[in-house]
């Protein structure tokens, strides 16, 4: 029990990260350069991985990495921005909340993980916390940017799984590595196109674009994956709810806003979801044999090869 809570807390960093990373992105970030944006984020954060890590995709690893580059990199950082430049933080925030029980539903479907009951009472307990802390009955709600939002949850989920299905045997920063180097690869030429010349960039642009990259991408991201090698799906979507929770302390840290009743038990049951959907050790010996079984598999499909391919690095 004690390693699981230490994978929680790993985990946990991912979405932390995720909820600085608005701000930063808002205060310090060119707004009218979206896709530049996304790829100055994913290229360096990739490429850092790559360098760390100096393994080249084998195999079927080639186009697994596009797919899941464009998934849960270009697709993904586009519909975000997308979403908060024309819904109010609190829609958009609810709308990703919904990503816990999409990723159950889909980890189900695609790795064979049932959902528990307590995940499915985190899931609940902590949208409604999600809720209660955001939902403050702002107007001006854009049927667009419900959308770009619904789709970015989907988009990312069905990605997330997808990465813990494909990943086992792998190892965690190199697929992390390439999906990055992949996604911001996508949407360079995308954003030459759509946007003309990149933006200029002053001092404190580009120290925002080093937090974004090293810590909101690189840590971040390798933190979520690795999360999903070692923890089910469902619990890793629960730890995720800590995203909005982070705004909402940033608001108070930074913004001098203060907080309600009401989002102080918004936040309380948004934890208390966290904790419903923590892994037991009935839950997390099931989850490693459905580990190894795909580990197996991944094993038959393999190609064949040398172990470590000294070619790559």
């Amino acid at each position: 029990m004690e390693a699981n809570l230490r994978w929680v807390a790993l985990t946990a960093v991912a979405p932390v990260a995720w909820g600085t990373n608005y701000y930063v992105t808002r205060e310090f970030l060119p707004a009218d350069h979206p896709l530049y944006g996304a790829a100055l984020r994913a290229l360096p954060a990739g490429l850092v991985l790559l360098a760390l890590r100096r393994q080249l995709p084998r195999g079927a690893w080639w186009w697994r990495s596009a797919v899941l580059g464009l998934l849960n990199v270009s697709v993904f950082f586009v519909l975000v921005y997308a979403a908060s430049q024309l819904l109010p933080t609190s829609i958009a925030s609810t709308v990703m909340a919904l990503s816990p029980l999409t990723m159950m539903l889909m980890a189900w479907l695609l790795v064979s993980e049932r959902p528990r009951a307590a995940h499915l009472a985190g899931a609940a307990t902590g949208l409604a916390g999600v809720c209660l802390m955001l939902l403050t009955g702002a107007g001006g709600v854009s049927v667009a940017g419900v959308l770009a939002s619904a789709t970015a949850m989907l988009t990312s989920s069905f990605g997330y799984v997808l990465t813990k299905r494909w990943s086992a045997g792998t190892d965690v920063l190199a697929s992390t590595a390439w999906q990055l180097t992949a996604g911001g690869l996508f949407l360079l030429p995308v954003a030459a196109v759509t946007e003309g010349a990149p933006p200029a960039l002053s001092a404190p642009t580009l120290l925002a674009f080093g937090y974004v990259t090293l810590i909101a991408t690189a840590l971040a991201f390798a933190a979520w994956f690795t999360g999903l090698r070692h923890l089910p799906a469902g619990t890793v979507g629960l730890v995720g709810l800590l995203n909005p929770v982070t705004g909402v302390l940033l608001g108070l840290a930074l913004a001098d806003e203060a907080l309600t009743p009401q989002q102080l038990c918004g936040l309380v049951m948004v934890l208390a979801g966290v904790a419903l959907g923590r892994p037991t050790g009935a839950g997390q010996r099931g989850n490693d044999r459905a580990s190894v079984r795909s580990a197996s598999g991944e094993q038959h499909t393999r190609e064949p090869g040398p172990r470590n391919s000294s070619s790559a690095r």
